[in-house]
C-alpha cells in the first residue's frame, strides 16, 4: 500500500529555489528565454513536490535543475536580458516615471532626507536607480551575485524596528512570478506592508508617488492567466492599501507603480477562481487570505 504523501507549507521564497553551479558566460536572446522559461517551470515543479511531500520527486527535480545551471545560471540570463540590446533594465520605467519630481527628490537628499529604496531581487548594483543616486539603497537576491546585494530571503527578513528602518519605495521586479505558489505571491505582497512607510506629509509632487510599491511581471502573468486579470489585481492591490499611480504594458512585461495611501488590518479574501477559460491559458495567480 502507498504511503501518504504529507503536504508541507513552503516557509521561505529559499524553498521555492533550487541549488546553484556557475553560470555561462554568454547565451544567445532565444537560449536566454528558453533558459528562464524552463528554470520558471521546473522550479514551480520542485516547489509542488515539496508542498506535497513527495521528497523523492523533489530530489529528481532539483538534480535536473542542477544539471541545467542552476540558480546562478538563470541569474546570468536574467542579468544578460537587462543588458541594452536585450531589453534593458526594468528599473528604466521608474526613473522615467519619476522624472517629474526629481528636483524634489535631489532636496530631499541634500537637506539629509534622501528617500530609501528596498529593491528585492536585485542583481546588479549599476541599474538606473542606483544610478541616479536619488535613493538610498538596500539590494537584496537569494543569491547574492555581487558585492554591495545583501544574500537574504525577503520572507524571512527582520521586520523593521521602527519608521528610520523603513523604506519609501520597494522595487519588485520580476519576483513575484518567481515565487512558487499562489498564497505565497499573496503573502509577498501582504509583507510588503510591513517595510513601507505609512503615508504622511510629503513636499508637493512626492505625495503623489510616495510610499510606494513598483512591481514588474512578465504580460502573460496579467494578460493570458486563467485566474487573474488587471482587475482583479487592482481589487487585490486595494484590499492591501494601495491604488495604482503608473502603468506600462510591453510585449513581454507588465510594469505597474502602486501607491499606498491607507493602513488598514481588514483584508479582503482573494480566492483562486477562475475568470478567463481556454487551454492556452496560463495558471498564474494571487491568493489573498
Amino acid at each position: 500500500m502507498a504511503s501518504k504523501k504529507k503536504r508541507v507549507k513552503l516557509k521561505s521564497l529559499s524553498q521555492g529555489r533550487p541549488p546553484t553551479l556557475k553560470p555561462l558566460h554568454s547565451l544567445s536572446s532565444k537560449a536566454t528565454r528558453t533558459l528562464i522559461s524552463s528554470h520558471h517551470t521546473l522550479q514551480k515543479l520542485r516547489a509542488k513536490a515539496v508542498a506535497e511531500g513527495d521528497e523523492a520527486k523533489a530530489d529528481a527535480i532539483a538534480k535536473e535543475i542542477e544539471e541545467r545551471g542552476g540558480i546562478e545560471k538563470y541569474q546570468h540570463a536574467s542579468l544578460l536580458g537587462q543588458s541594452s540590446d536585450r531589453g534593458g533594465d526594468s528599473s528604466r520605467i521608474l526613473m522615467d516615471w519619476l522624472v517629474p519630481i526629481v528636483p524634489a527628490l535631489k532636496q530631499h537628499a541634500s537637506d539629509g532626507r534622501q528617500m530609501r529604496m528596498l529593491e528585492i531581487g536585485a542583481l546588479s548594483t549599476t541599474n538606473a536607480c542606483s544610478n541616479s543616486r536619488l535613493f538610498e539603497m538596500e539590494r537584496i537576491d537569494l543569491n547574492s551575485q555581487a558585492a554591495g546585494i545583501k544574500q537574504q530571503d525577503f520572507m524571512t527578513r527582520p521586520l523593521p524596528n521602527d519608521t528610520k528602518d523603513k523604506f519609501d519605495i520597494i522595487s519588485l521586479s520580476l519576483v513575484l512570478n518567481y515565487v512558487p505558489d499562489a498564497i505565497g505571491r499573496g503573502e509577498m505582497l501582504l509583507r510588503t506592508l510591513e517595510f513601507l512607510k505609512i503615508p504622511h506629509h510629503l513636499d508637493s509632487g512626492c505625495q503623489e508617488i510616495f510610499p510606494s510599491l513598483y512591481l514588474v511581471l512578465p504580460a502573460p502573468c496579467i494578460t493570458n492567466s486563467r485566474y487573474l486579470d488587471e482587475s482583479k489585481l487592482e481589487m487585490i492591490m486595494d484590499s492591501l492599501g494601495y491604488i495604482m499611480v503608473k502603468k506600462k504594458l510591453s510585449n513581454k512585461l507588465v510594469y505597474y507603480l502602486w501607491r499606498r495611501v491607507s493602513f488598514s488590518t481588514k483584508r479582503t479574501c482573494f480566492k483562486k477562481v477562475e475568470i478567463r477559460s481556454g487551454k492556452d491559458r496560463n495558471n498564474f495567480s494571487i491568493v489573498l487570505k
